[in-house]
């Protein structure tokens, strides 16, 4: 039996209006989700202010520019901690880009078909290891050795040069800011391969083919064609790669040697915001005590969001020249 023209119209207008309440409901949820994340992130950066504001009110200035640290007399100081969570994840950025660009390029372009997923997983499941496992692997195994084997070694050979010398004094005792750098720097490589990997290849074959047709070599492929096509994806896995070294508790808190100390010296004790934190957060004493943690963590976060904008602003600068 045939259905009538009106009925047609009728079935089709009750499936779009269905159509439209759906799709105005994923929008709005999608724009719910969006405004939560935003007012998560304004709900912790109140939090932090509102706990640091003692803090603020007894050191004023004083508190960036100090580094003293000393629960029984009241004194607080925020200088050695910031020292060392950047001069620890600088160290760890640096060593660990270039390892992750090798291996990468060894994935995308190098390796054989047969070992490219079974080395794929291995870097996954680095990626995958509790920062904790990493911390005690770190004290137990990685610091005796370097302690034993590495820093005489260094010791002797550079610290007699001018300048660069001054990194390399100091007592071999394994623990300290280089040892806690290179941890990092261990820590942060699975994240930063695996996403250079990914992003290399999406990078159209067609591309790549035709620069080694035209004779370039793989060394300039990968500058000239590949990483001016990902170089956002890649400036994103040296961000993603940096918020873990700026944010590590435990493997840093093991390794680091957590001194309130500054010194040239890169084989000495230090401290970071976050081996600061989770050393004295449960033991705080006083008001104070905890209102100058709760400062340290305010820092921590102003100094992960610079860094961020600071890409994000590198990321707009570079897609600019790229359209000149």
């Amino acid at each position: 039996m045939a259905t009538s023209p009106h009925t047609d119209n009728h079935a089709l207008t009750a499936q779009l209006a269905r159509q439209q309440r759906l799709d105005a409901l994923f929008v709005n949820a999608t724009r719910f989700f969006a405004f939560l994340v935003l007012c998560s992130l304004g709900g912790i950066l109140i939090a932090l202010t509102l706990g640091a504001i003692p803090s603020m009110k007894e050191f004023g200035l004083s508190f960036y520019t100090s580094s003293e640290w000393n629960p029984v007399t009241g004194e607080f100081g925020a200088l050695a901690p910031i020292y060392g969570t950047l001069v620890t994840s600088v160290i760890a950025i640096a060593i660990a880009v270039p390892v992750s660009f090798g291996i990468a390029v060894f994935l995308t372009e190098l390796c054989p078909k047969f070992l490219k997923k079974p080395l794929g997983i291995a870097i996954e499941l680095l990626a995958g290891i509790p920062s904790i496992i990493y911390g005690m692997w770190g004290l137990f195994v990685f610091a005796p050795w370097f302690g034993d084997n590495v820093q005489p070694w260094l010791i002797e050979h550079l610290g007699s040069v001018p300048v660069l010398g001054k990194l390399f004094t100091g007592a071999p005792i394994g623990i300290g800011m280089f040892t806690a750098s290179l941890v990092l720097a261990i820590m942060i490589i699975p994240f930063i391969a695996a996403t250079m990997r990914d992003v290399f290849s999406v990078v159209p074959d067609l591309l790549k083919e035709s620069a080694y047709g035209v004779g370039a070599t793989t060394w300039e492929v990968m500058t000239k064609i590949v990483l001016p096509y990902t170089k956002a994806g890649v400036v994103g896995g040296v961000i993603l790669g940096l918020g873990r070294a700026l944010g590590e508790t435990m493997a840093v808190t093991f390794l680091i040697g957590n001194t309130f100390n500054i010194n040239p010296s890169l084989f000495t004790s230090g401290v970071s915001i976050t081996s600061a934190l989770a050393n004295e957060f449960a033991e705080a004493s006083n008001e104070l005590h905890l209102s100058s943690l709760l400062h340290l963590g305010l820092i921590l976060f102003i100094i992960t969001f610079v860094v961020l904008s600071l890409s994000k602003l590198m990321l707009m600068k570079i897609d600019k020249k790229s359209g000149k």
